[in-house]
């Protein structure tokens, strides 16, 4: 995902991005004829210096594609392009960047513009298995989801329903029944909203209810959710909290109690229990470090290894032409 946001922040002096997607079973050769066919239509791009990327990225992308004898099970995608160095118009380097994609491509596309095409690719990395989560009780209802290694509060709503203690002269069996009104009018507002949020814009897999007291229990007795969601809840979870809150408390619980233990951000959190622990025990079997780590690699007595995503470090090998010594460093880009 890193290295997608970085293809998409990525802009052209002038349409010499080219995006290739290629499909599981079209042959490769089938491939290389299209982009040539394309480098001799780019001749006739009137400017000199877009016409030059524009052959040159399609050049190194030919190049790259005859390093494969077949297309890999899942297709290919490649991003080649004269990505500006920062240092002025026709400074621009011709960078390639290939992705073996997680999933088999089901588009055949060439596109060469402005920027690299990478939506469909994005889409692919998207997550299945959404989770819905509704955290409510009687003064507020919070709604989340969760999908692979992240989760989200999507929106709160508060209830306007009158605490249970009697306003002004009102009678108690005058003041229940506008309460019942109220709680039934709230009730309403949640289950409505909650089929926008998890049917119409996420199509939720399942649905995990939670909150303090027997509030969750009505909600979901009297059946106010849309039957889709109403028989798709997996879970519900009591807890200290409703609304936002309440949605961090219920990710909390969910590993504890089993729910869910195949999504990422559950496992992650059990890798990363087990490394602490590893680290805190002085065995010396969790270690951490950029060259620590590098240096157990290379003498492969490695079993996991847990990359964060803002790692912004560069590996540069430098070579001296005399003597032909390789010095290797590891600098912090930022």
């Amino acid at each position: 995902m890193r290295m997608l946001k970085e293809l998409q922040r990525i802009s052209g002096h002038g349409t010499e991005l080219v995006t290739v997607y290629i499909p599981p079973k079209r042959p490769i050769f089938d491939v290389i004829a299209q982009l040539r066919n394309e480098a001799g239509t780019a001749s006739n791009i009137k400017s000199d210096l877009t016409r030059s990327h524009v052959q040159d990225a399609l050049s190194r992308t030919i190049e790259y594609l005859k390093l494969f004898k077949e297309t890999p099970e899942k297709g290919l995608v490649i991003f080649c392009g004269a990505i500006p160095t920062g240092k002025g118009l026709g400074t621009e380097k011709i960078e390639l960047y290939s992705v073996l994609p997680p999933k088999p491509v089901q588009i055949q596309l060439y596109r060469c513009d402005d920027h690299f095409w990478v939506d469909h690719l994005r889409d692919m990395l998207k997550d299945d298995k959404v989770i819905g989560i509704i955290a409510i009780d009687t003064q507020e209802a919070g709604l989340g989801i969760l999908t692979g290694d992240r989760w989200e509060v999507v929106d709160t709503m508060t209830s306007g329903v009158a605490g249970k203690h009697r306003q002004g002269g009102q009678s108690a069996r005058r003041f229940e029944r506008l309460r019942e009104n109220e709680l039934n009018e709230y009730y309403n507002r949640v289950g409505d909203h909650a089929q926008r949020v998890f049917i119409d814009q996420f199509n939720i897999k399942g649905l995990i209810v939670g909150g303090p007291g027997p509030t969750k229990d009505n909600f979901l007795k009297e059946e106010y959710l849309d039957y889709r969601l109403q028989n798709n809840v997996i879970a519900t979870l009591d807890t200290s909290y409703s609304g936002d809150e309440g949605i961090r408390e219920i990710i909390d619980k969910v590993n504890d109690q089993g729910v869910m233990s195949e999504y990422r951000l559950m496992e992650e959190k059990k890798v990363v229990k087990k490394f602490m622990s590893e680290v805190h025990s002085g065995k010396g079997l969790g270690i951490y470090g950029i060259h620590d780590v590098i240096g157990s690699l290379r003498n492969g007595i490695v079993d996991m290894v847990i990359v964060t995503d803002d790692v912004n470090f560069v590996n540069l090998e430098v070579k001296c032409k005399k003597c032909g010594t390789v010095q290797q460093k590891f600098i912090d880009r930022s």
